[in-house]
């Protein structure tokens, strides 16, 4: 299992359950996903977005139809602290590790998306733990391949400097744009969740 130094660096660790954690994942899953920021629509959204924001459909079956040569490039994984309203939503406590996996999704050599997403430490002795081992393929091919896999309701944010989604983004991408558009849902596996977020790049939908 990797692990986040204080210093910033990747390293492997023991993975071990922490029992406060593990114990809150026996009752019923509530998420609240429309929290302050988060939009249940995409109505504020560039019209050129809002099909692209609100498809509940797989975003990795649409990138793979539009680019030939549609690939994964990981960025960042293993285990690290959530941002905090990824904690709120996923109702951990403070301060709680959980796995991170940060990839860009490429077509015709183009940076289309930035893709993010966290699952709780409980979660990896469920049915998600093969999540750590993708590699370069492509999250969204478990996702919507598994009819045990339900996904909740989507949430839609436009991200600028003040959030650390979009300086995450701007780091591994080097765009420059001011403001960025984001959707954001949960996947539950039984009572285990996965939340995934998407960015989306100005050149998402151009050729």
């Amino acid at each position: 299992m990797l692990a986040l130094s204080a210093g910033g660096r990747w390293h492997n660790a023991p993975f071990s359950p922490d029992p406060a954690v593990t114990a809150s994942w026996h009752t019923p899953l509530r998420y609240a996903p429309q929290q302050p920021g988060w939009l249940a629509h995409g109505f504020r959204a560039p019209r050129a977005l809002r099909d692209s924001l609100s498809d509940r459909g797989s975003l990795t079956r649409r990138l793979q139809a539009r680019h030939a040569d549609f690939r994964v490039a990981p960025v960042a994984r293993g285990l690290a602290q959530p941002f905090p309203d990824e904690t709120r939503l996923l109702r951990m406590p403070p301060h709680t590790l959980a796995y991170v996996r940060d990839v860009l999704l490429i077509g015709d050599g183009r940076v289309r998306v930035f893709a993010h997403s966290v699952l709780p430490r409980p979660s990896l002795r469920g049915g998600w733990n093969g999540i750590t081992r993708l590699g370069t393929r492509p999250l969204g091919e478990a996702l919507f391949t598994n009819p045990r896999i339900r996904r909740l309701d989507l949430s839609i944010r436009r991200l600028d400097a003040r959030h650390p989604l979009y300086r995450a983004a701007q780091r591994y991408t080097g765009m420059s744009e001011r403001q960025l558009w984001a959707r954001r849902s949960v996947f539950c596996l039984g009572s285990h969740p996965l939340l995934v977020t998407e960015v989306f790049l100005p050149v998402i939908d151009t050729p």
